[in-house]
């Protein structure tokens, strides 16, 4: 199943508030949270339980929770097409090769060590960015192509077009659509750690910071969240 994630983040503040009464607060730094209360410019608020989820922001609150925790960011760049032409549908996303590389769940195959090899020999360009070559297809027919991972505390603003070309090289030796023409690039953040897919921590009495720290949060952020309200105790 496929989700586009700027319709549901355009989409889930209306369904939370009108199907679950949720409050939320736009434009509103939370600058300090201590036991029972959060603090932004002039306005606090006393809960009994507060979670923290900043995603990638090691500095602001907490930020002793992140330190020699070997955690860093990851910066992959993106391209979404057009839409394609007269309806075609993709089907189901699709991942090519170089992705067995990527992700830990297939280090049981047993021939995989002879593809990373091949793949370092003939294109270590990929191994360089960390290019692996996924595709899905929005709503509106539009491909989504990644990505790449750059890693490190400092993340570069300036996108690098020698990578997109390399991503959708590749995926033009294997995907037959009517159009690849690109109408948007942009590079998004994460946390990563080496070893740990997310990170959940209780600074202080009735605080817990949480953060996923790989790169499936969008995948496995419910199932963090309902894991984690049950270890607090909360009802889901």
């Amino acid at each position: 199943m496929t989700f586009d994630p700027r319709q549901v983040v355009r989409s889930l503040p209306n369904f939370l508030s009108e199907g679950y009464g949720v409050q939320f607060y736009f434009n509103t730094a939370v600058q300090r949270v201590e036991s029972s209360f959060l603090y932004a410019a002039n306005q606090r608020w006393e809960a009994d339980t507060i979670i923290v989820a900043g995603g990638d922001d090691f500095q602001t609150l907490f930020p002793e929770c992140f330190r020699d925790t070997a955690l860093t960011r990851c910066k992959l760049q993106m391209m979404r097409t057009v839409p394609q032409p007269q309806g075609w549908q993709l089907g189901p996303s699709l991942a090519f090769g170089l992705t067995f590389k990527h992700y830990p769940t297939f280090q049981v195959c047993s021939t995989l060590q002879a593809l990373k090899d091949r793949i370092t020999r003939e294109t270590p360009e990929f191994d360089k960015w960390g290019i692996h070559v996924m595709v899905s297809q929005t709503a509106r027919g539009e491909l989504t192509i990644g990505d790449s991972h750059e890693y490190g505390l400092a993340v570069n603003i300036f996108d690098d077009p020698a990578i997109n070309r390399l991503i959708l090289e590749y995926a033009k030796q294997y995907l037959r659509a009517p159009t690849l023409e690109i109408a948007e690039q942009w590079h998004g953040v994460y946390a990563k750690h080496p070893e740990h897919p997310y990170l959940r921590v209780s600074p202080v009495s009735g605080v817990h910071v949480v953060t996923v720290t790989s790169g499936i949060g969008m995948t496995m952020s419910f199932g963090l969240a309902e894991q984690t309200f049950a270890e607090m105790g909360v009802p889901a």
